[in-house]
């Protein structure tokens, strides 16, 4: 057992030794601390190298040592979760006591005949600690409120194993040092029922789980060398693909599908829901793609291409986009802003039906009860004809200008701050100077007056 973990040698361990000792264990395995203190001697134990992680094996044989008696009442402190970061946060340990959650539990180490403390005990299930006391005491752990153990009779002459359930940080109306605090609060007056019992006992205090656990990573994982740090790009869903004979004929894909039949701000995102594309079809000169939604959304795209004289190519147009929910139908011109070449797909970053809006609503084919439907795509591509690249996108047409805003007003004040530049260097080459100037060797220059 010689280096299996940090013990004050049969002296009383201070809370301070107790903190440093926990904080030195740096071991990233799963583990939990133990702390283990008696009102009678406790076999010796030497302190381990720091970042030793103690076997369970090596736990049940120190053990056996300690219950070699024959007659032991054991109490067991068994929190929820409980790890040594616990102790390092809630415990004061930097010179202020006054805020420690642990009064009741360095008080019991300090006063205690003899404490043994285990950084870092392995972890190899909830019930481990449990199982490996009943097995080295041969008796049933006795669960034990707190409030009623005053009236318990405990016989010192068998051996008992009292065990005493502390919760964790798992209540919304409490935080972690009230939480701890509370147990801390329980070991005092469990502590104290014992003694005025004057029932010899050793005391245990450990968690079913580790509070806190970080992934081992071994350095053979570990690129060698410089690397780029970059966020985990997530997976994305793939484009809504329609095709004909096995050839993909329509492509669509859009972050939201955002539609709204109230009138109000009250947003269903169809995105989220996997389509069927029944009524969906395309040919050479006409595509319609049908979504279908099991939530009554029917949501259709009906497209076309046509050759221009003056551009001398094919462009398609996003004619129209209906929407369909409990019968009642809704229409949307694109055709004014949805458009590219037929050998291009269309991107834009939000087509809607309102603010700058590239779907129109269609006033002859809209009721009163649809006349406020709303349509709100974000990221939204879309391609109805020659998809010769399998299943990807050909080049997008985005619907954004090169001339935008911003650019117009930069190159508006450049230009305002260029004519005040030829202006000022026009004003300079047109200065004239005097062409004559007083001689003090010579008459004085006199200009008549005229009255």
């Amino acid at each position: 057992m010689a280096g299996t973990s940090c013990s004050s040698k049969m002296r009383p361990l201070t809370f301070t030794a107790l903190f440093f000792a926990l904080f030195t264990t740096g071991s990233s395995t799963a583990h939990v601390p133990l702390l283990l203190w008696s009102s009678e001697r406790l076999p010796p134990l030497a302190s381990p190298a720091a970042g030793h992680i103690t076997s369970n094996d090596q736990l049940a044989a120190y053990l056996t040592s300690v219950f070699s008696s024959g007659s032991d009442t054991v109490l067991l402190f068994l929190q929820d979760k409980l790890s040594k970061e616990d102790f390092t946060v809630f415990g004061g340990v930097f010179g202020n006591k006054q805020d420690s959650a642990f009064h009741n539990l360095e008080a019991a180490l300090q006063s205690s005949s003899s404490s043994v403390t285990l950084s870092a005990l392995e972890w190899l299930g909830s019930s481990a600690i449990l199982a490996l006391l009943q097995e080295k005491l041969g008796v049933s752990p006795l669960l034990v409120d707190p409030e009623t153990l005053s009236h318990l009779s405990i016989d010192a002459s068998v051996n008992n194993l009292l065990l005493i359930s502390l919760p964790y940080c798992n209540s919304l109306h409490k935080s972690c040092k009230e939480v701890l605090h509370g147990n801390d609060e329980v070991i005092g007056k469990v502590l104290s029922t014992v003694k005025a019992k004057n029932v010899p006992y050793i005391a245990i205090y450990t968690g079913l789980q580790p509070s806190r656990v970080i992934s081992d990573m071994s350095e053979s994982n570990q690129p060698a060398g410089r690397s780029l740090l970059q966020a985990v790009v997530s997976d994305v869903p793939p484009p809504i693909m329609f095709s004909v004979s096995g050839n993909p004929c329509i492509m669509l894909w859009a972050k939201n599908l955002n539609v709204s039949v109230s009138g109000t701000s009250s947003w269903t995102d169809l995105g989220t829901q996997t389509p069927t594309l029944t009524g969906s079809q395309c040919n050479v000169s006409n595509s319609v793609l049908v979504l279908n939604y099991a939530s009554g959304f029917t949501l259709s795209f009906f497209m076309s291409q046509q050759f221009y004289p003056g551009s001398a190519r094919n462009w398609f147009t996003l004619d129209l986009v209906q929407l369909q929910s409990g019968g009642q139908t809704a229409s949307f011109i694109g055709s004014r802003g949805i458009y590219a070449p037929v050998e291009y797909s269309f991107h834009c970053q939000s087509v809607s039906s309102f603010q700058e809006p590239l779907l129109v609503q269609n006033a002859t084919s809209t009721s009163q009860n649809t006349s406020q439907w709303m349509l709100n795509f974000v990221d939204f591509q879309i391609q109805g004809f020659n998809l010769k690249n399998g299943t990807n996108f050909s080049y997008a047409s985005d619907c954004s200008g090169f001339f935008t805003a911003g650019i117009w007003m930069g190159l508006v004040t450049t230009f305002i701050m260029l004519l005040i530049l030829v202006y000022g260097l026009h004003m300079i080459t047109h200065l004239t100077t005097m062409d004559r100037f007083d001689d003090p060797k010579g008459p004085m220059i006199s200009v008549p007056q005229m009255d």
